[in-house]
């Protein structure tokens, strides 16, 4: 390589690195002064740096097969900022493929292209805010209200206003919710502030009020003493899971709907984006948002039902270990799980093989399961072994997982990984509730026989899907473009 090639890289890497500064600014300015979240592919980008939005590009354009170059993205952010939009949910990585896939004599510029792609906006309704109350605080409700914060913005859609935990609420319990909301060893900080206001027994989150309140039962709390108000409740304890327990915080004063983040019994099991329409938020109050094996697996058994059949099949999720296991031998309710948690292998039973037919009956009775927990504190992975109705090949299997992680009503239920590298490490900090591993998949030689291998944040990625039916039970769910 000669000098003047080395130079040409160097101007090329510094205006492409210039571009990405200007692309972080329109980002954040669409998102706080316009409620407007621009994701790319579905990674989020807000709160990222200039390296970091170099490597999604870099990975956009190998899951596209085409270039997505910083550069139009910043050309078509710029066009989104000069309209009036409703608060929005816009894919950055999509608009660019489809700008340069597209026969773009229709469009004079970028402005003109933008202005098509999102005129349903216009006569998109407006949505009320919603208030929110954590019921526990544990590694779900602390990933719940990360997030929640993280992405309040304006407070357009849902407002995190109190949490609910057992105990008293004091100077020293306040300051250690405080820091386990700001620290966690897996997640890494929290991307704001946490203080405690000992005085009006609160967090202050990222300058806005959270109020702690004690109970020891959901029923009887007035939460418009909190100038609460039609409140939804997600109860993240697992103490309470059916319908009469559960109805307890439609009791109290301020509530109007409650979500379980566990399986619940006679009520709805839900997993977004698969069976969230079946149930009106007008006219059921209670739901839950299933497991975090069931959500990982759902999304992928649906695209493999719908498109190619499912005779029957086994399930085997490998497991990070969980807090209800032991940290050293003990007793223990049940079988195997009494031995240290980070020093074995533990065989162990799951449910999610009967849930999934709550999302998709058609698959009741098809699918066994278990479990095997594992020394690693997150990071799971279901393998699917399926016997289809229809041959495949592992190109066609792959390229109809892909279509679906690209466009329609799974884009934010499935990643496609093309790595040949990826482990469970990899996967933590995934908003998407499954991962799907294309370099691991088998297909038989018959073409009837599939094993798929599904990675899943059992926390992160499954706080995400909360969150999203929480938007869709509390109506506040925004104009998207996917």
């Amino acid at each position: 390589m000669n000098q003047s090639s080395y130079e040409k890289e160097l101007a090329f890497q510094a205006d492409r690195r210039k571009a990405t500064t200007e692309f972080i600014k329109i980002i954040s300015d669409l998102w706080y002064d316009k409620a407007i979240e621009v994701v790319l592919f579905k990674n989020q980008i807000i709160d990222r740096n200039v390296s970091e939005i170099i490597n999604l590009h870099e990975y956009a354009g190998q899951f596209v097969q085409k270039p997505i170059s910083i550069f139009d993205s910043v050309e078509l952010l710029r066009a989104i900022s000069d309209l009036d939009l409703p608060p929005s949910k816009l894919d950055i990585g999509k608009l660019t493929f489809e700008f340069h896939s597209e026969d773009n004599n229709r469009y004079h510029d970028a402005k003109s292209f933008i202005i098509d792609k999102l005129k349903d906006a216009r006569h998109y309704p407006e949505i009320a805010p919603k208030d929110v109350i954590l019921y526990g605080f544990g590694r779900i409700g602390r990933l719940l209200a990360r997030e929640l914060m993280a992405k309040t913005g304006k407070g357009n859609q849902l407002r995190l206003r109190a949490i609910v935990t057992r105990g008293e609420v004091d100077e020293t319990t306040l300051e250690k919710r405080a820091m386990l909301m700001r620290t966690d060893s897996v997640h890494g900080p929290f991307s704001g502030t946490v203080e405690p206001d000992i005085a009006n027994k609160a967090l202050i989150v990222n300058g806005t009020t959270v109020h702690m309140i004690s109970a020891s039962d959901p029923s009887g709390i007035d939460y418009t003493k909190y100038d609460i108000r039609d409140a939804l409740v997600i109860d993240n304890t697992g103490a309470f899971r059916d319908e009469a327990s559960l109805g307890q915080h439609l009791g109290s004063k301020g509530v109007a709907k409650v979500l379980l983040t566990a399986p619940g019994k006679d009520i709805p099991n839900i997993v977004h984006g698969v069976n969230h329409r079946e149930f009106d938020p007008e006219q059921v109050h209670i739901y839950s948002a299933a497991s975090c094996t069931t959500n990982a697996i759902t999304p992928i058994l649906k695209v493999v039902e719908d498109s190619l059949g499912i005779r029957k099949g086994h399930l085997e999720t490998i497991h990070a270990y969980t807090n209800d296991q032991n940290l050293v031998d003990n007793i223990h309710g049940k079988y195997r799980r009494g031995r240290a948690a980070a020093l074995n292998m533990v065989i162990t039973e799951t449910g999610a093989g009967k849930a999934v037919a709550k999302a998709l009956p058609a698959l009741e009775g098809k699918l066994t399961s278990n479990a095997i927990r594992v020394p690693v504190p997150n990071g799971s992975l279901a393998i699917l072994n399926l016997e289809l109705k229809n041959k495949t090949s592992l190109d066609s299997l792959n390229t109809i997982l892909k279509k679906y992680a690209l466009e329609g009503d799974l884009v934010e239920q499935i990643k496609f990984s093309l790595s040949n590298e990826l482990v469970s490490s990899d996967i933590i900090g995934s908003s998407a509730p499954a991962v799907y591993d294309s370099r691991a998949t088998i297909v038989s030689g018959g073409g009837k026989n599939i094993i798929l291998y599904v990675w899943y944040d059992n926390e992160y990625g499954y706080a995400h899907q909360v969150i999203r039916l929480a938007k869709y039970i509390a109506k506040v769910r925004r104009y998207t473009y996917y």
